[in-house]
């Protein structure tokens, strides 16, 4: 199978879009589904990554599934603007690109999921505009102040030293995706291609998410004011749902008990035989707790068993079915 002409790996019931932002930047974005309500997932923060690259297999079938699907390629990444006037300046600006995204396309209100970057851009955007989403999913990322840097452990693979070839994308993919059959050639053609498009904004990105992370201070206090989460993510009473696979090399599942010890309102789950990238190893997992959740605001509890719901502190009984 060969790429479409923007260099998309093609998948059934996904659709290639466009939409001018107010800022004046070109925004790229994958859409499935054409009625109900809608959700908007946020990819991974990898070089390569993209809306298409991320979430492939959940997106058409939420779209089967009665919901309106966005996939945004964030800035930085995918088929964003590479325009100089339209590079990221740092996390906040992933923050801004949603607020515009969501307000090009007249979604006022939906529910929002995010990966690894995505998850952490997903946190801060519920942080800064509540009032627009209606639930939230999580996976494997990170939430800002909340905790302290020094609690996070080290993964096992330094997986950010991405060399800038097709196998060194290969090997990077290889890493963070454990089943092994979801990595294509032509994933990994897509993926590099979108690396070179975005070398420069990657770059000019990356140490703003180090910021983030705690690694490097903030350049200003209002800028780290803005941006924290503490005391503020916590006391959150949006529903929300977190899930952390357990065989994730990048960020190891012990940060997944760190981050739960500190969000008493969402509910977590630790799927088996998954790793950081889980709606792509687990489909047959993530897919429907995610139908479930966003179209029911609860779990069932065949479906939240099966995800590996967390059996570290009780169960959150306004989002799981009780026995």
């Amino acid at each position: 199978m060969a790429l479409t002409d923007e260099g998309l790996v093609p998948i059934p019931g996904m659709a290639s879009r466009w939409v001018r932002l107010a800022s004046g930047a070109k925004a790229h974005y994958m859409t499935s589904g054409d009625h109900g309500p809608a959700v908007v997932l946020l990819h991974g923060g990898l070089p390569g990554s993209s809306g298409t690259a991320g979430w492939r297999f959940m997106a058409p079938f939420l779209g089967e599934n009665g919901f309106r699907v966005y996939c945004p390629d964030q800035p930085g990444f995918g088929h964003a603007d590479t325009s100089p006037e339209h590079l990221p300046n740092g996390v906040h600006s992933h923050v801004d690109f949603l607020q515009e995204f969501t307000t090009a396309l007249c979604l006022d209100e939906f529910h929002l999921a995010g990966n690894s970057m995505g998850c952490m851009n997903t946190v801060n955007y519920v942080v800064a505009h509540p009032e627009r989403v209606l639930s939230f999913a999580l996976i494997a990322g990170g939430i800002g102040d909340q905790l302290a840097p020094e609690k996070k452990p080290e993964g096992k693979k330094d997986l950010r030293r991405y060399d800038g070839t097709r196998d060194g994308m290969r090997a990077m993919m290889t890493a963070i995706i454990h089943r092994g059959e979801a990595i294509s050639d032509d994933l990994i053609e897509m993926r590099f291609q979108a690396a070179e498009r975005q070398k420069e904004a990657h770059a000019r990105y990356w140490p703003s998410l180090r910021q983030y992370m705690g690694d490097h201070p903030w350049e200003s206090e209002s800028l780290a004011a803005r941006m924290s989460t503490k005391g503020r993510i916590d006391r959150i009473d949006i529903p929300g749902v977190y899930l952390y696979g357990q065989d994730d090399v990048l960020n190891p599942v012990e940060w997944g008990y760190e981050q739960e010890d500190v969000l008493p309102n969402v509910q977590f789950f630790y799927p088996p035989d998954c790793g950081h990238q889980g709606q792509t190893d687990r489909p047959d997992l993530f897919n429907p707790l995610f139908l479930e959740f966003f179209r029911d605001g609860r779990v069932s509890r065949q479906t939240a068993d099966a995800a590996g719901i967390s059996k570290r502190r009780a169960e959150l009984a306004a989002v799981v079915e009780q026995a």
